[in-house]
Order: structure tokens, then C-alpha cells, then sequence
């Protein structure tokens, strides 16, 4: 038999197709375990996603598990997310126990079903959350977190996720996100002519601020500044609302690109990068920014505050705040010197912290654990970054 297919099983069990921040994560998650591990994914169903952990290695099951949604917070939606559950578990276990699993590894507190399965299951489990909740009413955080005691090892990926877990997340493994940098870097302008055009990748979705970032650019051409502003991404299916709000508030500078499978021509088209979010766990974007070499303008919330540090690698500025943001953007315009130093500090501090391979290392490390049944890697492993 290949010495290959002695490799144990771990099964990743992920709630989306598509390919924004905790997606792309789970292409890390992969890489770090397919050279000691057989890796099977589980998506709900096919997408840009599935051809991405393909190429990572991973084998890809299609195995729809209800997602913890907003539509479920009804008597009605209850009784929805209770039948597709009823239906979905005996496959979760099956699969499982199927492929002999020697671990099962839940990316976001969002598919809990997966963490009753494993029990079910008898497969020890690991629970990656890269949600921070912590503006939910406490019972709906309770309720959150209450399947995480399934979990053998918690890792979450800032301490701001860990804090917004409450009591259950004192016992988390912070290990930050590992982001990969632009094969080829283009650095930004060295002066600015014609418009200065900011951009801010993510879906667009309240939580991202993409309002925020519209009022702000409107704000700052009524003061005088000729800018411009792109928007890189797309929305939630349900969310459309919310676009059609956004097209309505934007004028004729401001650009809805939709999405894009790579971040770095659009940034290569950037002066300034702006992550205006109201909730944050941890900001790929804001590191994916300073990789590419642009100035940062990113909102004091959460996990943001963990990458960006005000003056030295980029600008903070409050949140949902639009005449802040504004004043931000401004900061770094008037001093454009400057801002492109602090853009060179941020590009070297992103390398230092959040590179790849001591992502890789630390899952890998934490995953072997679980398996060989040790004690969960103490926090300590992430103090360095």
C-alpha cells in the first residue's frame, strides 16, 4: 500500500463554497495537515471554494448541514433548522465513521451540528472559530457556545474571538490567521495624481462598514479631496437590500467590482485600503493591505486592533464612524511620504506576524495533538507573534 494512504483521516466540515476571509483560511488549514494527514472537506455544495481546496490537496465531499443563520431566530425558522438537522445528522455520522476518521476539525461556530456528530461519532474534535459575537444579547451568546463543550481544543483566531466567547473561550488557542502575500509585488504611486482611489475588499454587508465607507468618500469630496472609491466583493444571497441601499447612497465614484477570486490586482489598483468593519474577529483584509504594500485605514474593533497599530503600521480610526473614516483617508493623503512609510513598516510587520509557515507549524502542531491525545497546546505558543 502507497505510504500515502496510511495517513489518518481528518475530516474539515466548513459551512460555505464561497471565498471570502474564513473560507481562504480553510486553504491554509489544508495545507498545513495534507503532508501528514488524508484531509476530506465537507461544503454544502460546490463553488469557487471546492476547485481551491482541490488544488490544496483536499479531498471534497458535498454534504449539506444546516447553517446558524438569522432566518433561524423564528418560532418558525426553529422548526426548519430542527428538521434539517434530523436529516442532515445520521449522514454527518456516517461520513465520518465511514472514512475513519481520526479527527474532525468544525472551521466557525456556525455548523455545531458537525461537534454532536463527532461525539456521536466518537472522533475527537476541534472547533476553529472566527466569529466574535460579543455585541448578541447573552443568551444568544450562551446559546452560541454552548456546543463548543464538544470540542475537545478550541482555536480561535484573535483574542478579541476568544473574549467574545466568554468563559468558554479562556480555554482557546489563539493562533492568527497565516496570509499568504502577493507573488509579485507592485508597490503603490509615489505621488498621486488624478484621483486617489481607495479601496475596501469584503462582502458587502453591514458588518464590513461598506456604508460607512461610502458616506466617508462622499464626505471627503465635499471637502475638496478628488477621490475615489472601489468596492470589491458581494453580497449574502438575502442581502440584496442591502446593495441596492449601497448603489443608491454611491455616486458616480464610487465602483461596485464584485467579487474577485484574487485580492492583489485589486490592491495593485489601490492607494489606500480602507477595513471600516462594525464586527472584525481578526481582518485578513487589513493584513492582505499591508502584504501589498498600501497604506491602512481601519476601524478600532475587535481583532482589528490586534494587527494595526495606530501612527506605526497604519491609521485606526473609531467605528461606523464616517466623518473619522474620512479623516483618516485625509490623514494619509496629506502626508503621502509618510503614509508610504508606514506602508513599508506595515509590509514588514504582516510578514513577521502573520506569515504562513508559523500558521502551518501551529495548527499542524495542535491538530497532531488532538490525535495523539495529549493536552491542548498552551496559549503560550502564541505570545511571540
Amino acid at each position: 500500500m502507497d505510504e500515502l494512504d496510511n495517513r489518518s483521516v481528518v475530516v474539515l466540515a466548513h459551512p460555505s463554497p464561497d471565498l471570502y476571509g474564513s473560507d481562504r483560511m480553510l486553504i491554509e488549514s489544508v495545507r498545513a495537515l495534507v503532508p501528514e494527514r488524508r484531509v476530506v472537506v465537507t461544503l454544502p455544495s460546490g463553488g469557487p471554494l471546492a476547485r481551491a481546496l482541490d488544488d490544496a490537496g483536499a479531498e471534497i465531499v458535498i454534504l449539506p448541514v444546516p447553517v446558524l443563520r438569522k432566518a433561524y431566530m423564528s418560532p418558525l425558522g426553529l422548526v426548519r433548522l430542527a428538521a434539517s438537522a434530523t436529516r442532515a445528522l445520521p449522514r454527518a455520522v456516517g461520513l465520518l465513521r465511514r472514512h475513519k476518521a481520526a479527527a474532525l476539525y468544525v472551521n466557525t461556530v456556525t455548523v455545531p451540528l458537525w461537534l454532536v456528530a463527532g461525539r456521536l461519532a466518537r472522533v475527537p474534535s476541534l472547533c476553529h472559530v472566527h466569529e466574535a459575537e460579543d455585541g448578541v444579547p447573552g443568551p444568544v451568546r450562551a446559546a452560541l457556545a454552548l456546543p463548543l463543550r464538544l470540542a475537545k481544543v478550541l482555536v480561535v483566531n484573535s483574542r478579541a474571538s476568544a473574549a467574545a466567547l466568554g468563559r468558554p473561550g479562556e480555554r482557546g488557542v489563539v493562533i492568527y490567521n497565516g496570509v499568504d502575500g502577493p507573488g509579485r509585488f507592485a508597490g503603490p504611486r509615489a505621488e498621486i495624481a488624478g484621483p486617489a482611489r481607495v479601496v475596501l475588499v469584503g462582502r458587502l454587508s453591514p458588518r464590513k462598514g461598506t456604508d460607512v465607507a461610502v458616506r466617508a468618500v462622499r464626505l471627503l469630496r465635499e471637502r475638496g479631496h478628488d477621490v475615489s472609491l472601489t468596492l470589491v466583493g458581494s453580497v449574502f444571497p438575502g442581502y440584496e437590500w442591502y446593495e441596492a441601499e449601497l448603489r443608491e447612497l454611491a455616486d458616480e465614484h464610487v465602483t461596485f467590482a464584485g467579487f474577485r477570486s484574487r485580492v492583489w490586482d485589486s490592491f495593485a489598483e489601490a492607494d489606500v485600503a480602507i477595513v471600516p468593519s462594525r464586527v472584525e474577529p481578526f481582518g485578513n483584509v487589513a493584513v492582505e493591505a499591508m502584504l501589498a504594500g498600501r497604506p491602512v485605514v481601519a476601524a478600532a474593533t475587535q481583532g482589528l486592533t490586534e494587527i494595526v497599530s495606530d501612527g506605526d503600521n497604519g491609521v485606526l480610526v473609531p467605528p461606523d464612524d464616517p466623518a473619522a473614516l474620512a479623516d483618516g483617508i485625509a490623514r494619509l493623503l496629506a502626508d503621502w511620504d509618510g503614509a508610504l512609510a508606514m506602508a513599508d513598516r506595515g509590509r514588514d510587520d504582516a510578514v513577521r506576524r502573520f506569515g504562513q509557515d508559523r500558521y502551518h507549524r501551529e495548527l499542524r502542531e495542535t491538530v497532531r495533538d488532538l490525535i495523539d491525545g495529549h493536552d491542548a497546546p498552551a496559549p503560550s505558543r502564541t505570545q511571540s507573534i
